[in-house]
């Protein structure tokens, strides 16, 4: 049984859900200890108890300590069978965190995986966002071959979530990718939303004002499209995605109470714009998440900034695959190579 310490590097959920979906695809059992230790609310919350039963359920595994606030959980998986799967989060929990698991497992499934998400939230201040998922992962992994497809019905903000978000996936092979350079930044598109009990305060037009005029005031150009949603709360966030030669990229500006709508789009384009002066070819959040595809598949890229969340996560993929991943700090590269 692999063994892997919960509260290792950055110590968050992540830890936990490329664990469990990396045990289901090589069928190695694991335990994992010291859930988010080191968290000011420590072990599973709703989100992980909920990303844990889903990808328990796709592979029928043998399991123990899947329940609110554990902090040790037993994972025996069977065969992953596929077909439809059905999560449901009672809380504010990330909608992606939940997502993070089930697509990397989703490769080696019999059959296309189908995935209905009730509740949660699709914006949040820990993780990135739905939208972030389907306009900058998935096309990152499309480059390699993965199959998928993410339709947002119902957006969800904090505290009371409420999402409704329809998912699949299809079983592949993977085939290797090396994003050395972004290359020419091709389009700059986003979208600013907000609830529909902030219309009156017209916080989706503001948002996205500021936002196109700060990212037009460095140089580039952008389309921002505004739209309400009918949620259970109060909330807004914009989210912004970049296409270029080589790569994709994202960053966003999630509302919080007091905070002005002004300053919410601008907070998303200037993380934006300081990627693009940077010239770099992955933003934070894509970085740690190509991990796992890429140590299945194969190949490497440059980074940005090199996050306590991409070395934690490189430390637990290489307990379960015969990898290593090799940290080029003068090139600001990694790459991965069998073992």
């Amino acid at each position: 049984m692999i063994v892997v310490d919960g509260s290792h590097g950055e110590g968050g959920g992540q830890i936990l859900s490329t664990s469990l979906a990396l045990s289901a695809v090589t069928g190695e059992p694991c335990r994992v200890v010291n859930i988010r230790k080191g968290r000011q609310n420590p072990g599973m919350q709703a989100q992980h108890v909920e990303a844990a039963k889903a990808l328990a359920g796709m592979c029928n595994a043998e399991t123990s300590g899947i329940e609110m606030h554990s902090t040790e959980l037993d994972f025996a998986p069977g065969e992953i069978n596929g077909g439809h799967v059905l999560v449901e989060i009672p809380t504010a929990g990330s909608v992606a965190l939940v997502l993070q698991g089930i697509m990397i497992a989703s490769l080696r499934a019999k059959k296309e995986v189908s995935v209905r998400i009730e509740g949660g939230a699709t914006h949040g201040k820990w993780a990135p966002s739905v939208v972030y998922v389907k306009n900058v992962l998935l096309p990152l992994l499309s480059k390699m071959g993965y199959e998928g497809y993410i339709d947002v019905e119902k957006y969800g903000y904090y505290p009371r979530g409420g999402a409704g978000v329809s998912c699949s996936f299809a079983p592949k092979k993977l085939r290797p990718m090396r994003i050395a350079g972004r290359g020419k930044v091709l389009s700059v598109e986003g979208v600013s939303h907000a609830s529909k009990l902030l219309e009156k305060s017209h916080v989706a037009e503001r948002q996205k004002k500021s936002c196109v005029e700060y990212m037009e005031k460095n140089g580039f150009e952008c389309r921002v499209f505004d739209s309400y949603f009918s949620t259970l709360c109060e909330g807004s966030a914009v989210d912004m995605w970049v296409r270029t030669e080589n790569s994709f990229l994202g960053s966003d500006g999630l509302g919080e109470r007091g905070m002005r709508a002004e300053d919410v789009g601008k907070r998303a384009s200037e993380k934006l714009v300081s990627l693009l002066k940077a010239e770099a070819a992955l933003d934070e959040h894509a970085e740690d998440q190509l991990l796992p595809y890429i140590a299945l598949a194969g190949g490497g890229f440059s980074y940005h900034h090199l996050t306590p969340h991409t070395r934690t996560n490189m430390h637990v993929i290489e307990k379960f695959l015969p990898v290593k991943f090799l940290v080029d700090e003068k090139e600001k590269s990694i790459s991965c190579g069998n073992l």
